[in-house]
């Protein structure tokens, strides 16, 4: 926030403390997709955890097979309720001794981890004082990496304290780069130096909606499960050992389907407004599902991340918005993901015949 040009997001917004954008967010994103951009995620929360017993202890309380990740390797995890209903969702970094996650919010989290450590040899703590996270996104990343003199990972390589990790989106050769706090500024400058353009979160929003990538909170509710917002691949181990919510994740991916899927909306930008997060989605005046993210995309112009009803037709007329600001919406097809393979069904079907 403190570098030329540097415009502070809303007042209202959930990216606070960090820049909006820096006098040109569409050329950031077109920059991001055809050459490369730093984008300050510092206000992201990072939890540290070290300790012996960090791997068998996550591999226990998550979704992910912690026990089969290795040193400089990183992942994605979930911690779901006992309805498989999604609580937390973790970026993993197993580097130096210590699993750092970076999340949404740390309060929640960290106060559940602390409850659940008994007699393993783990020491969780909030870390968001200490580390900064830096997103350095497009397909001349890894050269500006290079520039900088870190080295460009196949996962993770440990950078001093921290580390750098190649992201698996916004396309290849974006990366994280865990910091010191401290040396946040000095980091940006010698990045912007070596040829990343400055971008804000208003780019950063609209290529994970355009990836279709959820943000906790914003993208789901308090009903949402991990099939329904595309977080079964990245952050779910569907061959592991028990853990909270595991039945629901298998009978659904195995049997059922979910009730809900996370969509890409087109919206009509010729509209006075733009609905807003938590808006309903209208088909005939009916309420079929809920908006998530709502940005404005450098070649899509206006999209809304949305939970909709699986039973909705891709073709639909849709409205989006509460009563003073609705707009006419339609569905990509091409946000909409494939169906779960269905084993169990399939055995059921076979059975009968």
């Amino acid at each position: 926030m403190s570098f030329p040009g540097a415009v502070p997001p809303p007042d209202d917004s959930t990216d606070a403390g960090v820049a909006w954008h820096y006098g040109d967010p569409f050329a950031e994103q077109r920059s991001a997709a055809r050459s490369v951009v730093v984008v300050d995620r510092s206000n992201r929360g990072i939890i540290a955890v070290p300790g012996a017993d960090r791997l068998t202890w996550l591999h226990q309380l998550t979704s992910q097979h912690f026990e089969q990740l290795g040193e400089n390797a990183g992942t994605e995890a979930l911690i779901l309720d006992a309805q498989g209903r999604l609580e937390h969702h973790m970026v993993v970094a197993n580097v130096g001794g210590t699993v750092f996650l970076d999340v949404e919010q740390v309060d929640g989290l960290l106060a559940y981890l602390k409850k659940m450590v008994f007699w393993s040899k783990v020491e969780p703590r909030d870390a968001s004082a200490e580390f900064a996270l830096l997103s350095v996104i497009g397909p001349d990343a890894a050269a500006v990496l290079e520039k900088v003199d870190v080295p460009v990972p196949a996962d993770v390589t440990a950078l001093g304290d921290g580390f750098v990790r190649r992201r698996s989106w916004p396309g290849h050769g974006s990366f994280d780069l865990l910091v010191p706090r401290a040396d946040l500024a000095a980091w940006w400058q010698r990045l912007t130096d070596a040829g990343a353009r400055p971008a804000g979160s208003f780019a950063f929003e609209a290529l994970r909606v355009e990836a279709l990538r959820p943000r906790p909170g914003i993208d789901t509710d308090e009903r949402t499960i991990p099939h329904e917002v595309n977080l079964v691949e990245p952050a779910v181990h569907l061959s592991k050992g028990c853990y909270r919510g595991q039945e629901t994740v298998a009978k659904v991916h195995n049997v059922g389907r979910p009730p809900r899927r996370m969509l890409l909306l087109h919206l009509d930008g010729s509209a006075d407004g733009q609905p807003e997060t938590g808006d309903p989605v209208l088909l005939d005046g009916r309420t079929v599902g809920r908006v998530g993210s709502v940005v404005q995309h450098h070649e899509l112009g206006p999209v809304a991340l949305a939970l909709v009803k699986r039973s909705v037709p891709v073709e639909s007329d849709l409205v989006a918005g509460a009563e003073d600001r609705q707009v006419p919406a339609r569905i990509d097809p091409d946000s909409v993901p494939p169906d779960t393979p269905g084993l169990g069904r399939e055995a059921v079907r076979n059975l009968r015949g």
